[in-house]
């Protein structure tokens, strides 16, 4: 008896949980139903809620997924429909599937000027579908801008270069100018300090000039007399010592 009851809640269980399951399919297919009539009708934030609705009752529906990724591309999220492209789970999907995601993947990235990245993802979705010709297209024109966008940056870079030197130059010009007017001034100092110490030699020289006492007439006659009796006393002395050596005999020793 114990075992016909087990196998009897185990029966309902399973009942219980299809039934379950059926439901929650049928709510996701609604969901993804309701989501493009309002794609249709271009309003793209509603196909948004309903796709999210429909993730909610299944979050692993590839419909669900790359259905929401369009929606937020039509409305410039482009990094969040790179995301939930990521997030597809590819395995088990057709060649033709994964070359939509990644075709897809290559517009939000060319949307968003990751041109180099944009070519990666067209590439790939040449090589799961070979015959895509808009794919391929887009994979020119992906190479195109990102030809640009690598020109315009080395452009950029060679001009900011370019100011970067102008501005050290210009520097190294100011301080050399600064240098050179410093030089001038203490060149300038210098001579102002020379020509100071010259004024104030000739000054004090003026000085010592005037401050020495000035000679009358009479007495500078009276000095140039005692001048002349000192001399004439002087060769009367030198005179009768010569006299006096010439009596002197020199002994000289052998």
């Amino acid at each position: 008896m114990i075992k016909s009851k087990s196998i009897l809640i185990f029966g309902v269980f399973v009942i219980l949980l299809l039934s379950s399951l059926s439901i929650m399919a049928q709510t996701e297919r609604k969901c993804i139903r309701r989501g493009n009539r309002a794609f249709g009708k271009q309003d793209y934030v509603e196909s948004e809620v309903q796709y999210r609705k429909a993730l909610e009752n299944n979050a692993h529906s590839y419909k669900g997924k790359f259905n929401l990724s369009t929606a937020q591309y039509k409305q410039n999220k482009y990094d969040d429909a790179i995301s939930t492209m990521d997030d597809i789970n590819t395995s088990g999907l057709s060649n033709q599937q994964k070359s939509i995601i990644s075709y897809n993947k290559g517009n939000s990235l060319f949307e968003s000027k990751k041109f180099s990245e944009s070519v990666k993802a067209y590439k790939e979705a040449l090589k799961e579908n070979p015959n895509d010709n808009a794919a391929r297209y887009n994979l020119s024109e992906a190479i195109r801008m990102m030809q640009q966008q690598q020109q315009q940056n080395k452009n950029n870079q060679q001009n900011k270069d370019n100011k970067d030197n102008k501005d050290n130059k210009n520097k190294n010009d100011q301080n050399k100018n600064n240098n050179n007017n410093k030089d001038k001034n203490k060149q300038n100092q210098d001579q102002n300090k020379d020509q100071n110490n010259n004024n104030k030699d000739k000054n004090n020289q003026q000085n010592q000039e005037q401050n020495q006492p000035k000679l009358s007439k009479d007495d500078a006659e009276r000095i140039l007399q005692a001048l002349q009796n000192n001399e004439k006393d002087i060769q009367d002395k030198m005179k009768k010592e010569k006299a006096k050596q010439a009596k002197v005999r020199v002994v000289k020793n052998w």
